[in-house]
């Protein structure tokens, strides 16, 4: 199913409509702030495996990255962090970074693996934002990857993303052309910022 959603004019019907299938167990296809992502519900276990298969990959050994509504929201999923790690969060949160940080005991366990790290995004794109914030958890998403095209390794075009997906989602959200370029992703775990893939964002520092 491909959804139209207008980010200028949210209409609610939709994000509902999104929601819905999220908390059933769907896989959806939206936009963010970089590239389109793939997720489901981060506290649907059937959902996690179906995503993770969906990668190729088990998912003990999945890296999906949540998606948050706010700063807020991070306290139950990362360790406590110091003044300048949340003051360089909050320069640059909502935008086009993953920011990777050492995670609490639920992370482990909602992987069924040994996760230390964490990564998180608080994307700059309303329709994601308002998604996580209807759906009340974390979105687990990995971005849009094709390994079939080696030349062009993220889709751009929602049009041509249902396409080629529309037999292994639940859902697409047409939020309008997406970037080619990912997030840029940055190691905080440590305590000093090391950028390990640079992306469409530019660190405020």
């Amino acid at each position: 199913m491909l959804l139209e959603i207008n980010p200028d004019n949210i209409d609610e019907r939709i994000i509902q409509q999104a929601v819905n299938s999220l908390k059933k167990g769907g896989i959806i296809i939206f936009p963010t702030d970089s590239v389109y992502a793939m997720g489901c519900d981060l506290y649907n276990k059937s959902a996690l495996a179906k995503l993770a298969k969906l990668k190729g990959i088990k998912l003990n050994k999945a890296r999906f990255s949540i998606i948050c509504n706010n700063l807020s929201e991070l306290s139950q999923y990362i360790k406590q962090i110091d003044r300048p790690t949340f003051k360089l969060l909050k320069q640059n949160l909502p935008g086009p970074f993953t920011f990777i940080l050492t995670a609490t005991n639920e992370i482990p366990r909602l992987f069924d693996s040994n996760r230390k790290e964490i990564g998180i995004r608080i994307p700059d794109n309303a329709i994601t934002l308002r998604l996580a914030e209807a759906l009340g958890s974390p979105i687990a998403t990995t971005s849009l990857h094709d390994n079939e095209d080696t030349f062009l390794e993220y889709f751009n075009d929602p049009y041509e993303i249902y396409q080629r997906f529309e037999n292994e989602v639940d859902l697409v959200i047409d939020g309008g052309y997406g970037k080619l370029n990912a997030s840029t992703v940055i190691d905080l775990s440590s305590g000093v910022p090391e950028i390990i893939r640079q992306g469409v964002g530019f660190l405020n520092e």
